[in-house]
C-alpha cells in the first residue's frame, strides 16, 4: 500500500481559453522532478513523508469545455480574470 502526505499548494498559473472563454477546467500536463522521504514499515509499506519539487514545467494545456489546446493563455494578474 501506497500512502502519500497531501500537501496543499497555492495555484501559481491561471488560464483562459480565448476560444469559449472557460476560466475553470483546463487539462494540464506537467513534468515534475522531485525529492522525496520515503518510509517504509517494518511491514513493507511505504509512506512519503516529504516531498521537494526540484524542477517543474508545464508541457501542455488543452481546455477541457472545448477542447482547444491552441487557444488556451495563461493569465498574468487578476485583471486578466476580469477581461
Amino acid at each position: 500500500m501506497h500512502r502519500r502526505a497531501v500537501e496543499s499548494r497555492p495555484v501559481s498559473r491561471r488560464y483562459r481559453c480565448t476560444a469559449c472563454g472557460n476560466l475553470t477546467r483546463f487539462d494540464v500536463v506537467t513534468t515534475r522532478t522531485t525529492r522525496e522521504f520515503h518510509h517504509y514499515s517494518v511491514g513493507g509499506d511505504l509512506e512519503v513523508e516529504d516531498t521537494q519539487v526540484l524542477a517543474e514545467s508545464v508541457d501542455e494545456v488543452s481546455c477541457r469545455w472545448c477542447g482547444s489546446g491552441g487557444n488556451v493563455v495563461e493569465l498574468t494578474d487578476d485583471a486578466d480574470v476580469e477581461a
